[in-house]
């Protein structure tokens, strides 16, 4: 940031009185910016014995598959904005959803939350922000085109919680993004 949004004063980088941190402050009007981290909601669409995928149409990672996720809005839940992104990114409605797992990814200042939902008809298809929409069974996961470690962490998971019979809440860190494609 090189200006205030609030004055549009020239704001240097300090370490405001009372902080540990440096943060953008306007000498102006005396506005701290704080900059967190992005919350991004997605939802593991379940139907039968496949889940949904997405070939993503937009950059970062574009012709990959991924789950539908997307950053939360302002005005909506967690929930709401996993919802939301289903029906953006794979014209699917789910319902019955659950917390599944909490990712946090430092290095790009993200925190995923993800949700289960059962798919309320095997109705779907490709959104803007898709290329297609395909239900896959655990086989037939594409695992080496898939855009994101976060979204093979969590099929990893789901399949595995599946196969125990018990679904639990999970919690990682992601360390790095695949390189490669």
């Amino acid at each position: 940031m090189k200006y205030c949004p609030n004055c549009a004063g020239t704001l240097n980088l300090a370490v405001p009185d009372g902080d540990t941190l440096p943060r953008h402050v306007c000498p102006d009007c005396g506005m701290i910016h704080y900059q967190n981290p992005k919350i991004v909601a997605g939802c593991i669409p379940v139907w039968q014995d496949s889940v949904l995928l997405c070939r993503r149409a937009i950059a970062p990672r574009y012709g990959r598959w991924t789950l539908p996720a997307g950053f939360m809005e302002n005005g909506e839940t967690v929930a709401q904005a996993a919802s939301r992104e289903t029906v953006e990114e794979a014209e699917a409605r789910v319902v019955d959803l659950e917390f599944y797992g909490l990712f946090n990814i430092t290095h790009v200042n993200q925190v995923y939350i993800m949700f289960r939902g059962r798919l309320e008809t095997p109705e779907f298809g490709a959104g803007a922000e898709s290329l297609e929409a395909r239900l896959v069974q655990e086989h037939e996961v594409p695992w080496d085109e898939l855009a994101f470690p976060v979204i093979h962490r969590t099929l990893n998971l789901f399949f595995e919680d599946r196969r125990r019979g018990a679904y639990g809440s999970h919690m990682f860190d992601i360390k790095s993004i695949r390189q490669s494609g």
